[in-house]
Order: C-alpha cells, then structure tokens, then sequence
C-alpha cells in the first residue's frame, strides 16, 4: 500500500490540542459513534473538548481522533487534505494518511467537496466485512423529522422501529441508488456517518434509505 502525506507541513506546535483526558474524551465520542449506528437516523450530540480544525466539522474530527489509531489508514478530500486537520489526527491518533480513497479503512470527506463513489471504496468481503470503509461525511443539515415531511429520507432496518425519517442537504444526487446498491452487498459495504458541526446520523449498510413512499408500505 503507499502512504503518501496529504496536508501541508504543519508545525507542531501550532496544531491544536486533543481531548483533555484521552481514555474518557475517546470513550464517550466511541459511545455516541455506537449510539448513532445502533440507532440509524437519530441525531446524536458529539461532546468533546477538543481543539479541532478550522476546516471540517468539529463532531467529525472528534469522532476520528476516537476512532483512529496507527493501524488505520485515512483518507481526507481536497479542502481537509489542504488543511492542517490530517496533520493533527495524524500527531493525535498516529494514523497513516493515504493518497486513494480506496487504500482508505477511514474517509473523511468535507461539506461541499464530493463524495467518493461508494463502489469504488473498500467493501471488504464475505469472510471479512469488518474490512469495509467507514465514510465520516460533513453535512450542511442532517435531523430527525416525520415520514410526512416533503424531501425526507425514510429508513429501515435493524435499530429502527417501523420507520425513521431523516432530513439532510449535502449528500450526492444519486445517492439513492448508491446506498441501494451498498446495502445490497450485505455483509459487505460501506458504513456511513453523517455529521454537522455537533452531531452526528449513523447510516449502518444494514439500513435501507429511500424517498419514495413505498418504503412506508414495507412491511
């Protein structure tokens, strides 16, 4: 696999601090990740006393420096892989920065810079699904609402009672048809978190994501 650094040279002193109390600031941001994906479409607080980036959302830089060691590779988007946010999860987790998206056990895409094609991510395999892709993607919006609300996301499976509904601005177009696709690969694919500046929506490959109304007709 190459490694290649993406952000520019950083000093180190000037990078921010990471959590005040690693052990308990790593496990309550672990906890919300596992409350999000336990718990697909429900909003989540990311609380943190972390110095974060200036570019990339805050909730999202907190829940990699508790995800990220240095056995994890990590992929940034241009506007992060410009900034000085890979350098600082780099100082702080000890990861490895690569240059493809697909090398990436961990991408981090910023709002406004494009999403990755899902396929074209590490899926891992039958045997190995724990090999897949977790994709931490920056928001404009991302809320609860009810399955009555024009535009909203309607979401099944394991951790949802009946359906939950979901508003968000900021995903591809054709991010339907990704996600059908991605869910169907079961138990291989892409796991997604979705994330605003202070909070962050699991979307497991076990959910199904649809906006059309049959999926309130499911059984």
């Amino acid at each position: 696999m190459s490694a290649t650094p993406m952000t520019p040279v950083t000093p180190l002193a000037s990078l921010g601090a990471g959590f005040s109390n690693e052990a308990f600031g790593s496990l309550a941001v672990f906890r919300a990740v596992l409350q999000a994906l336990s718990h697909p479409g429900r909003t989540v607080a990311v609380e943190h006393d972390a110095q974060t980036s200036a570019v990339g959302h805050a909730a999202s830089a907190a829940v990699l420096l508790a995800l990220l060691d240095s056995d994890c590779t990590l992929w940034l988007s241009p506007r992060l892989a410009a900034s000085d946010a890979g350098a600082w999860l780099r100082f702080h987790t000890g990861c490895t920065l690569v240059s493809e998206a697909a090398q990436a056990r961990f991408v981090w895409v910023a709002q406004g810079d494009v999403v990755p094609p899902l396929d074209s991510l590490a899926l891992g395999s039958d045997i190995y699904p724990d090999q897949s892709v977790t994709c931490v993607v920056d928001v404009l919006r991302a809320t609860a609402t009810t399955t009555g609300s024009e535009g909203a996301w309607h979401l099944r499976g394991p951790g949802i009672q009946e359906v939950a509904a979901l508003q968000v601005e900021g995903l591809p177009d054709d991010f339907e048809a990704q996600w059908a696709a991605n869910q169907a690969m079961f138990p291989r694919g892409v796991d997604l978190l979705l994330a605003t500046a202070d909070h962050i929506v699991g979307l497991p490959r076990t959910t199904r994501a649809t906006r059309s109304a049959a999926a309130l007709q499911e059984a």
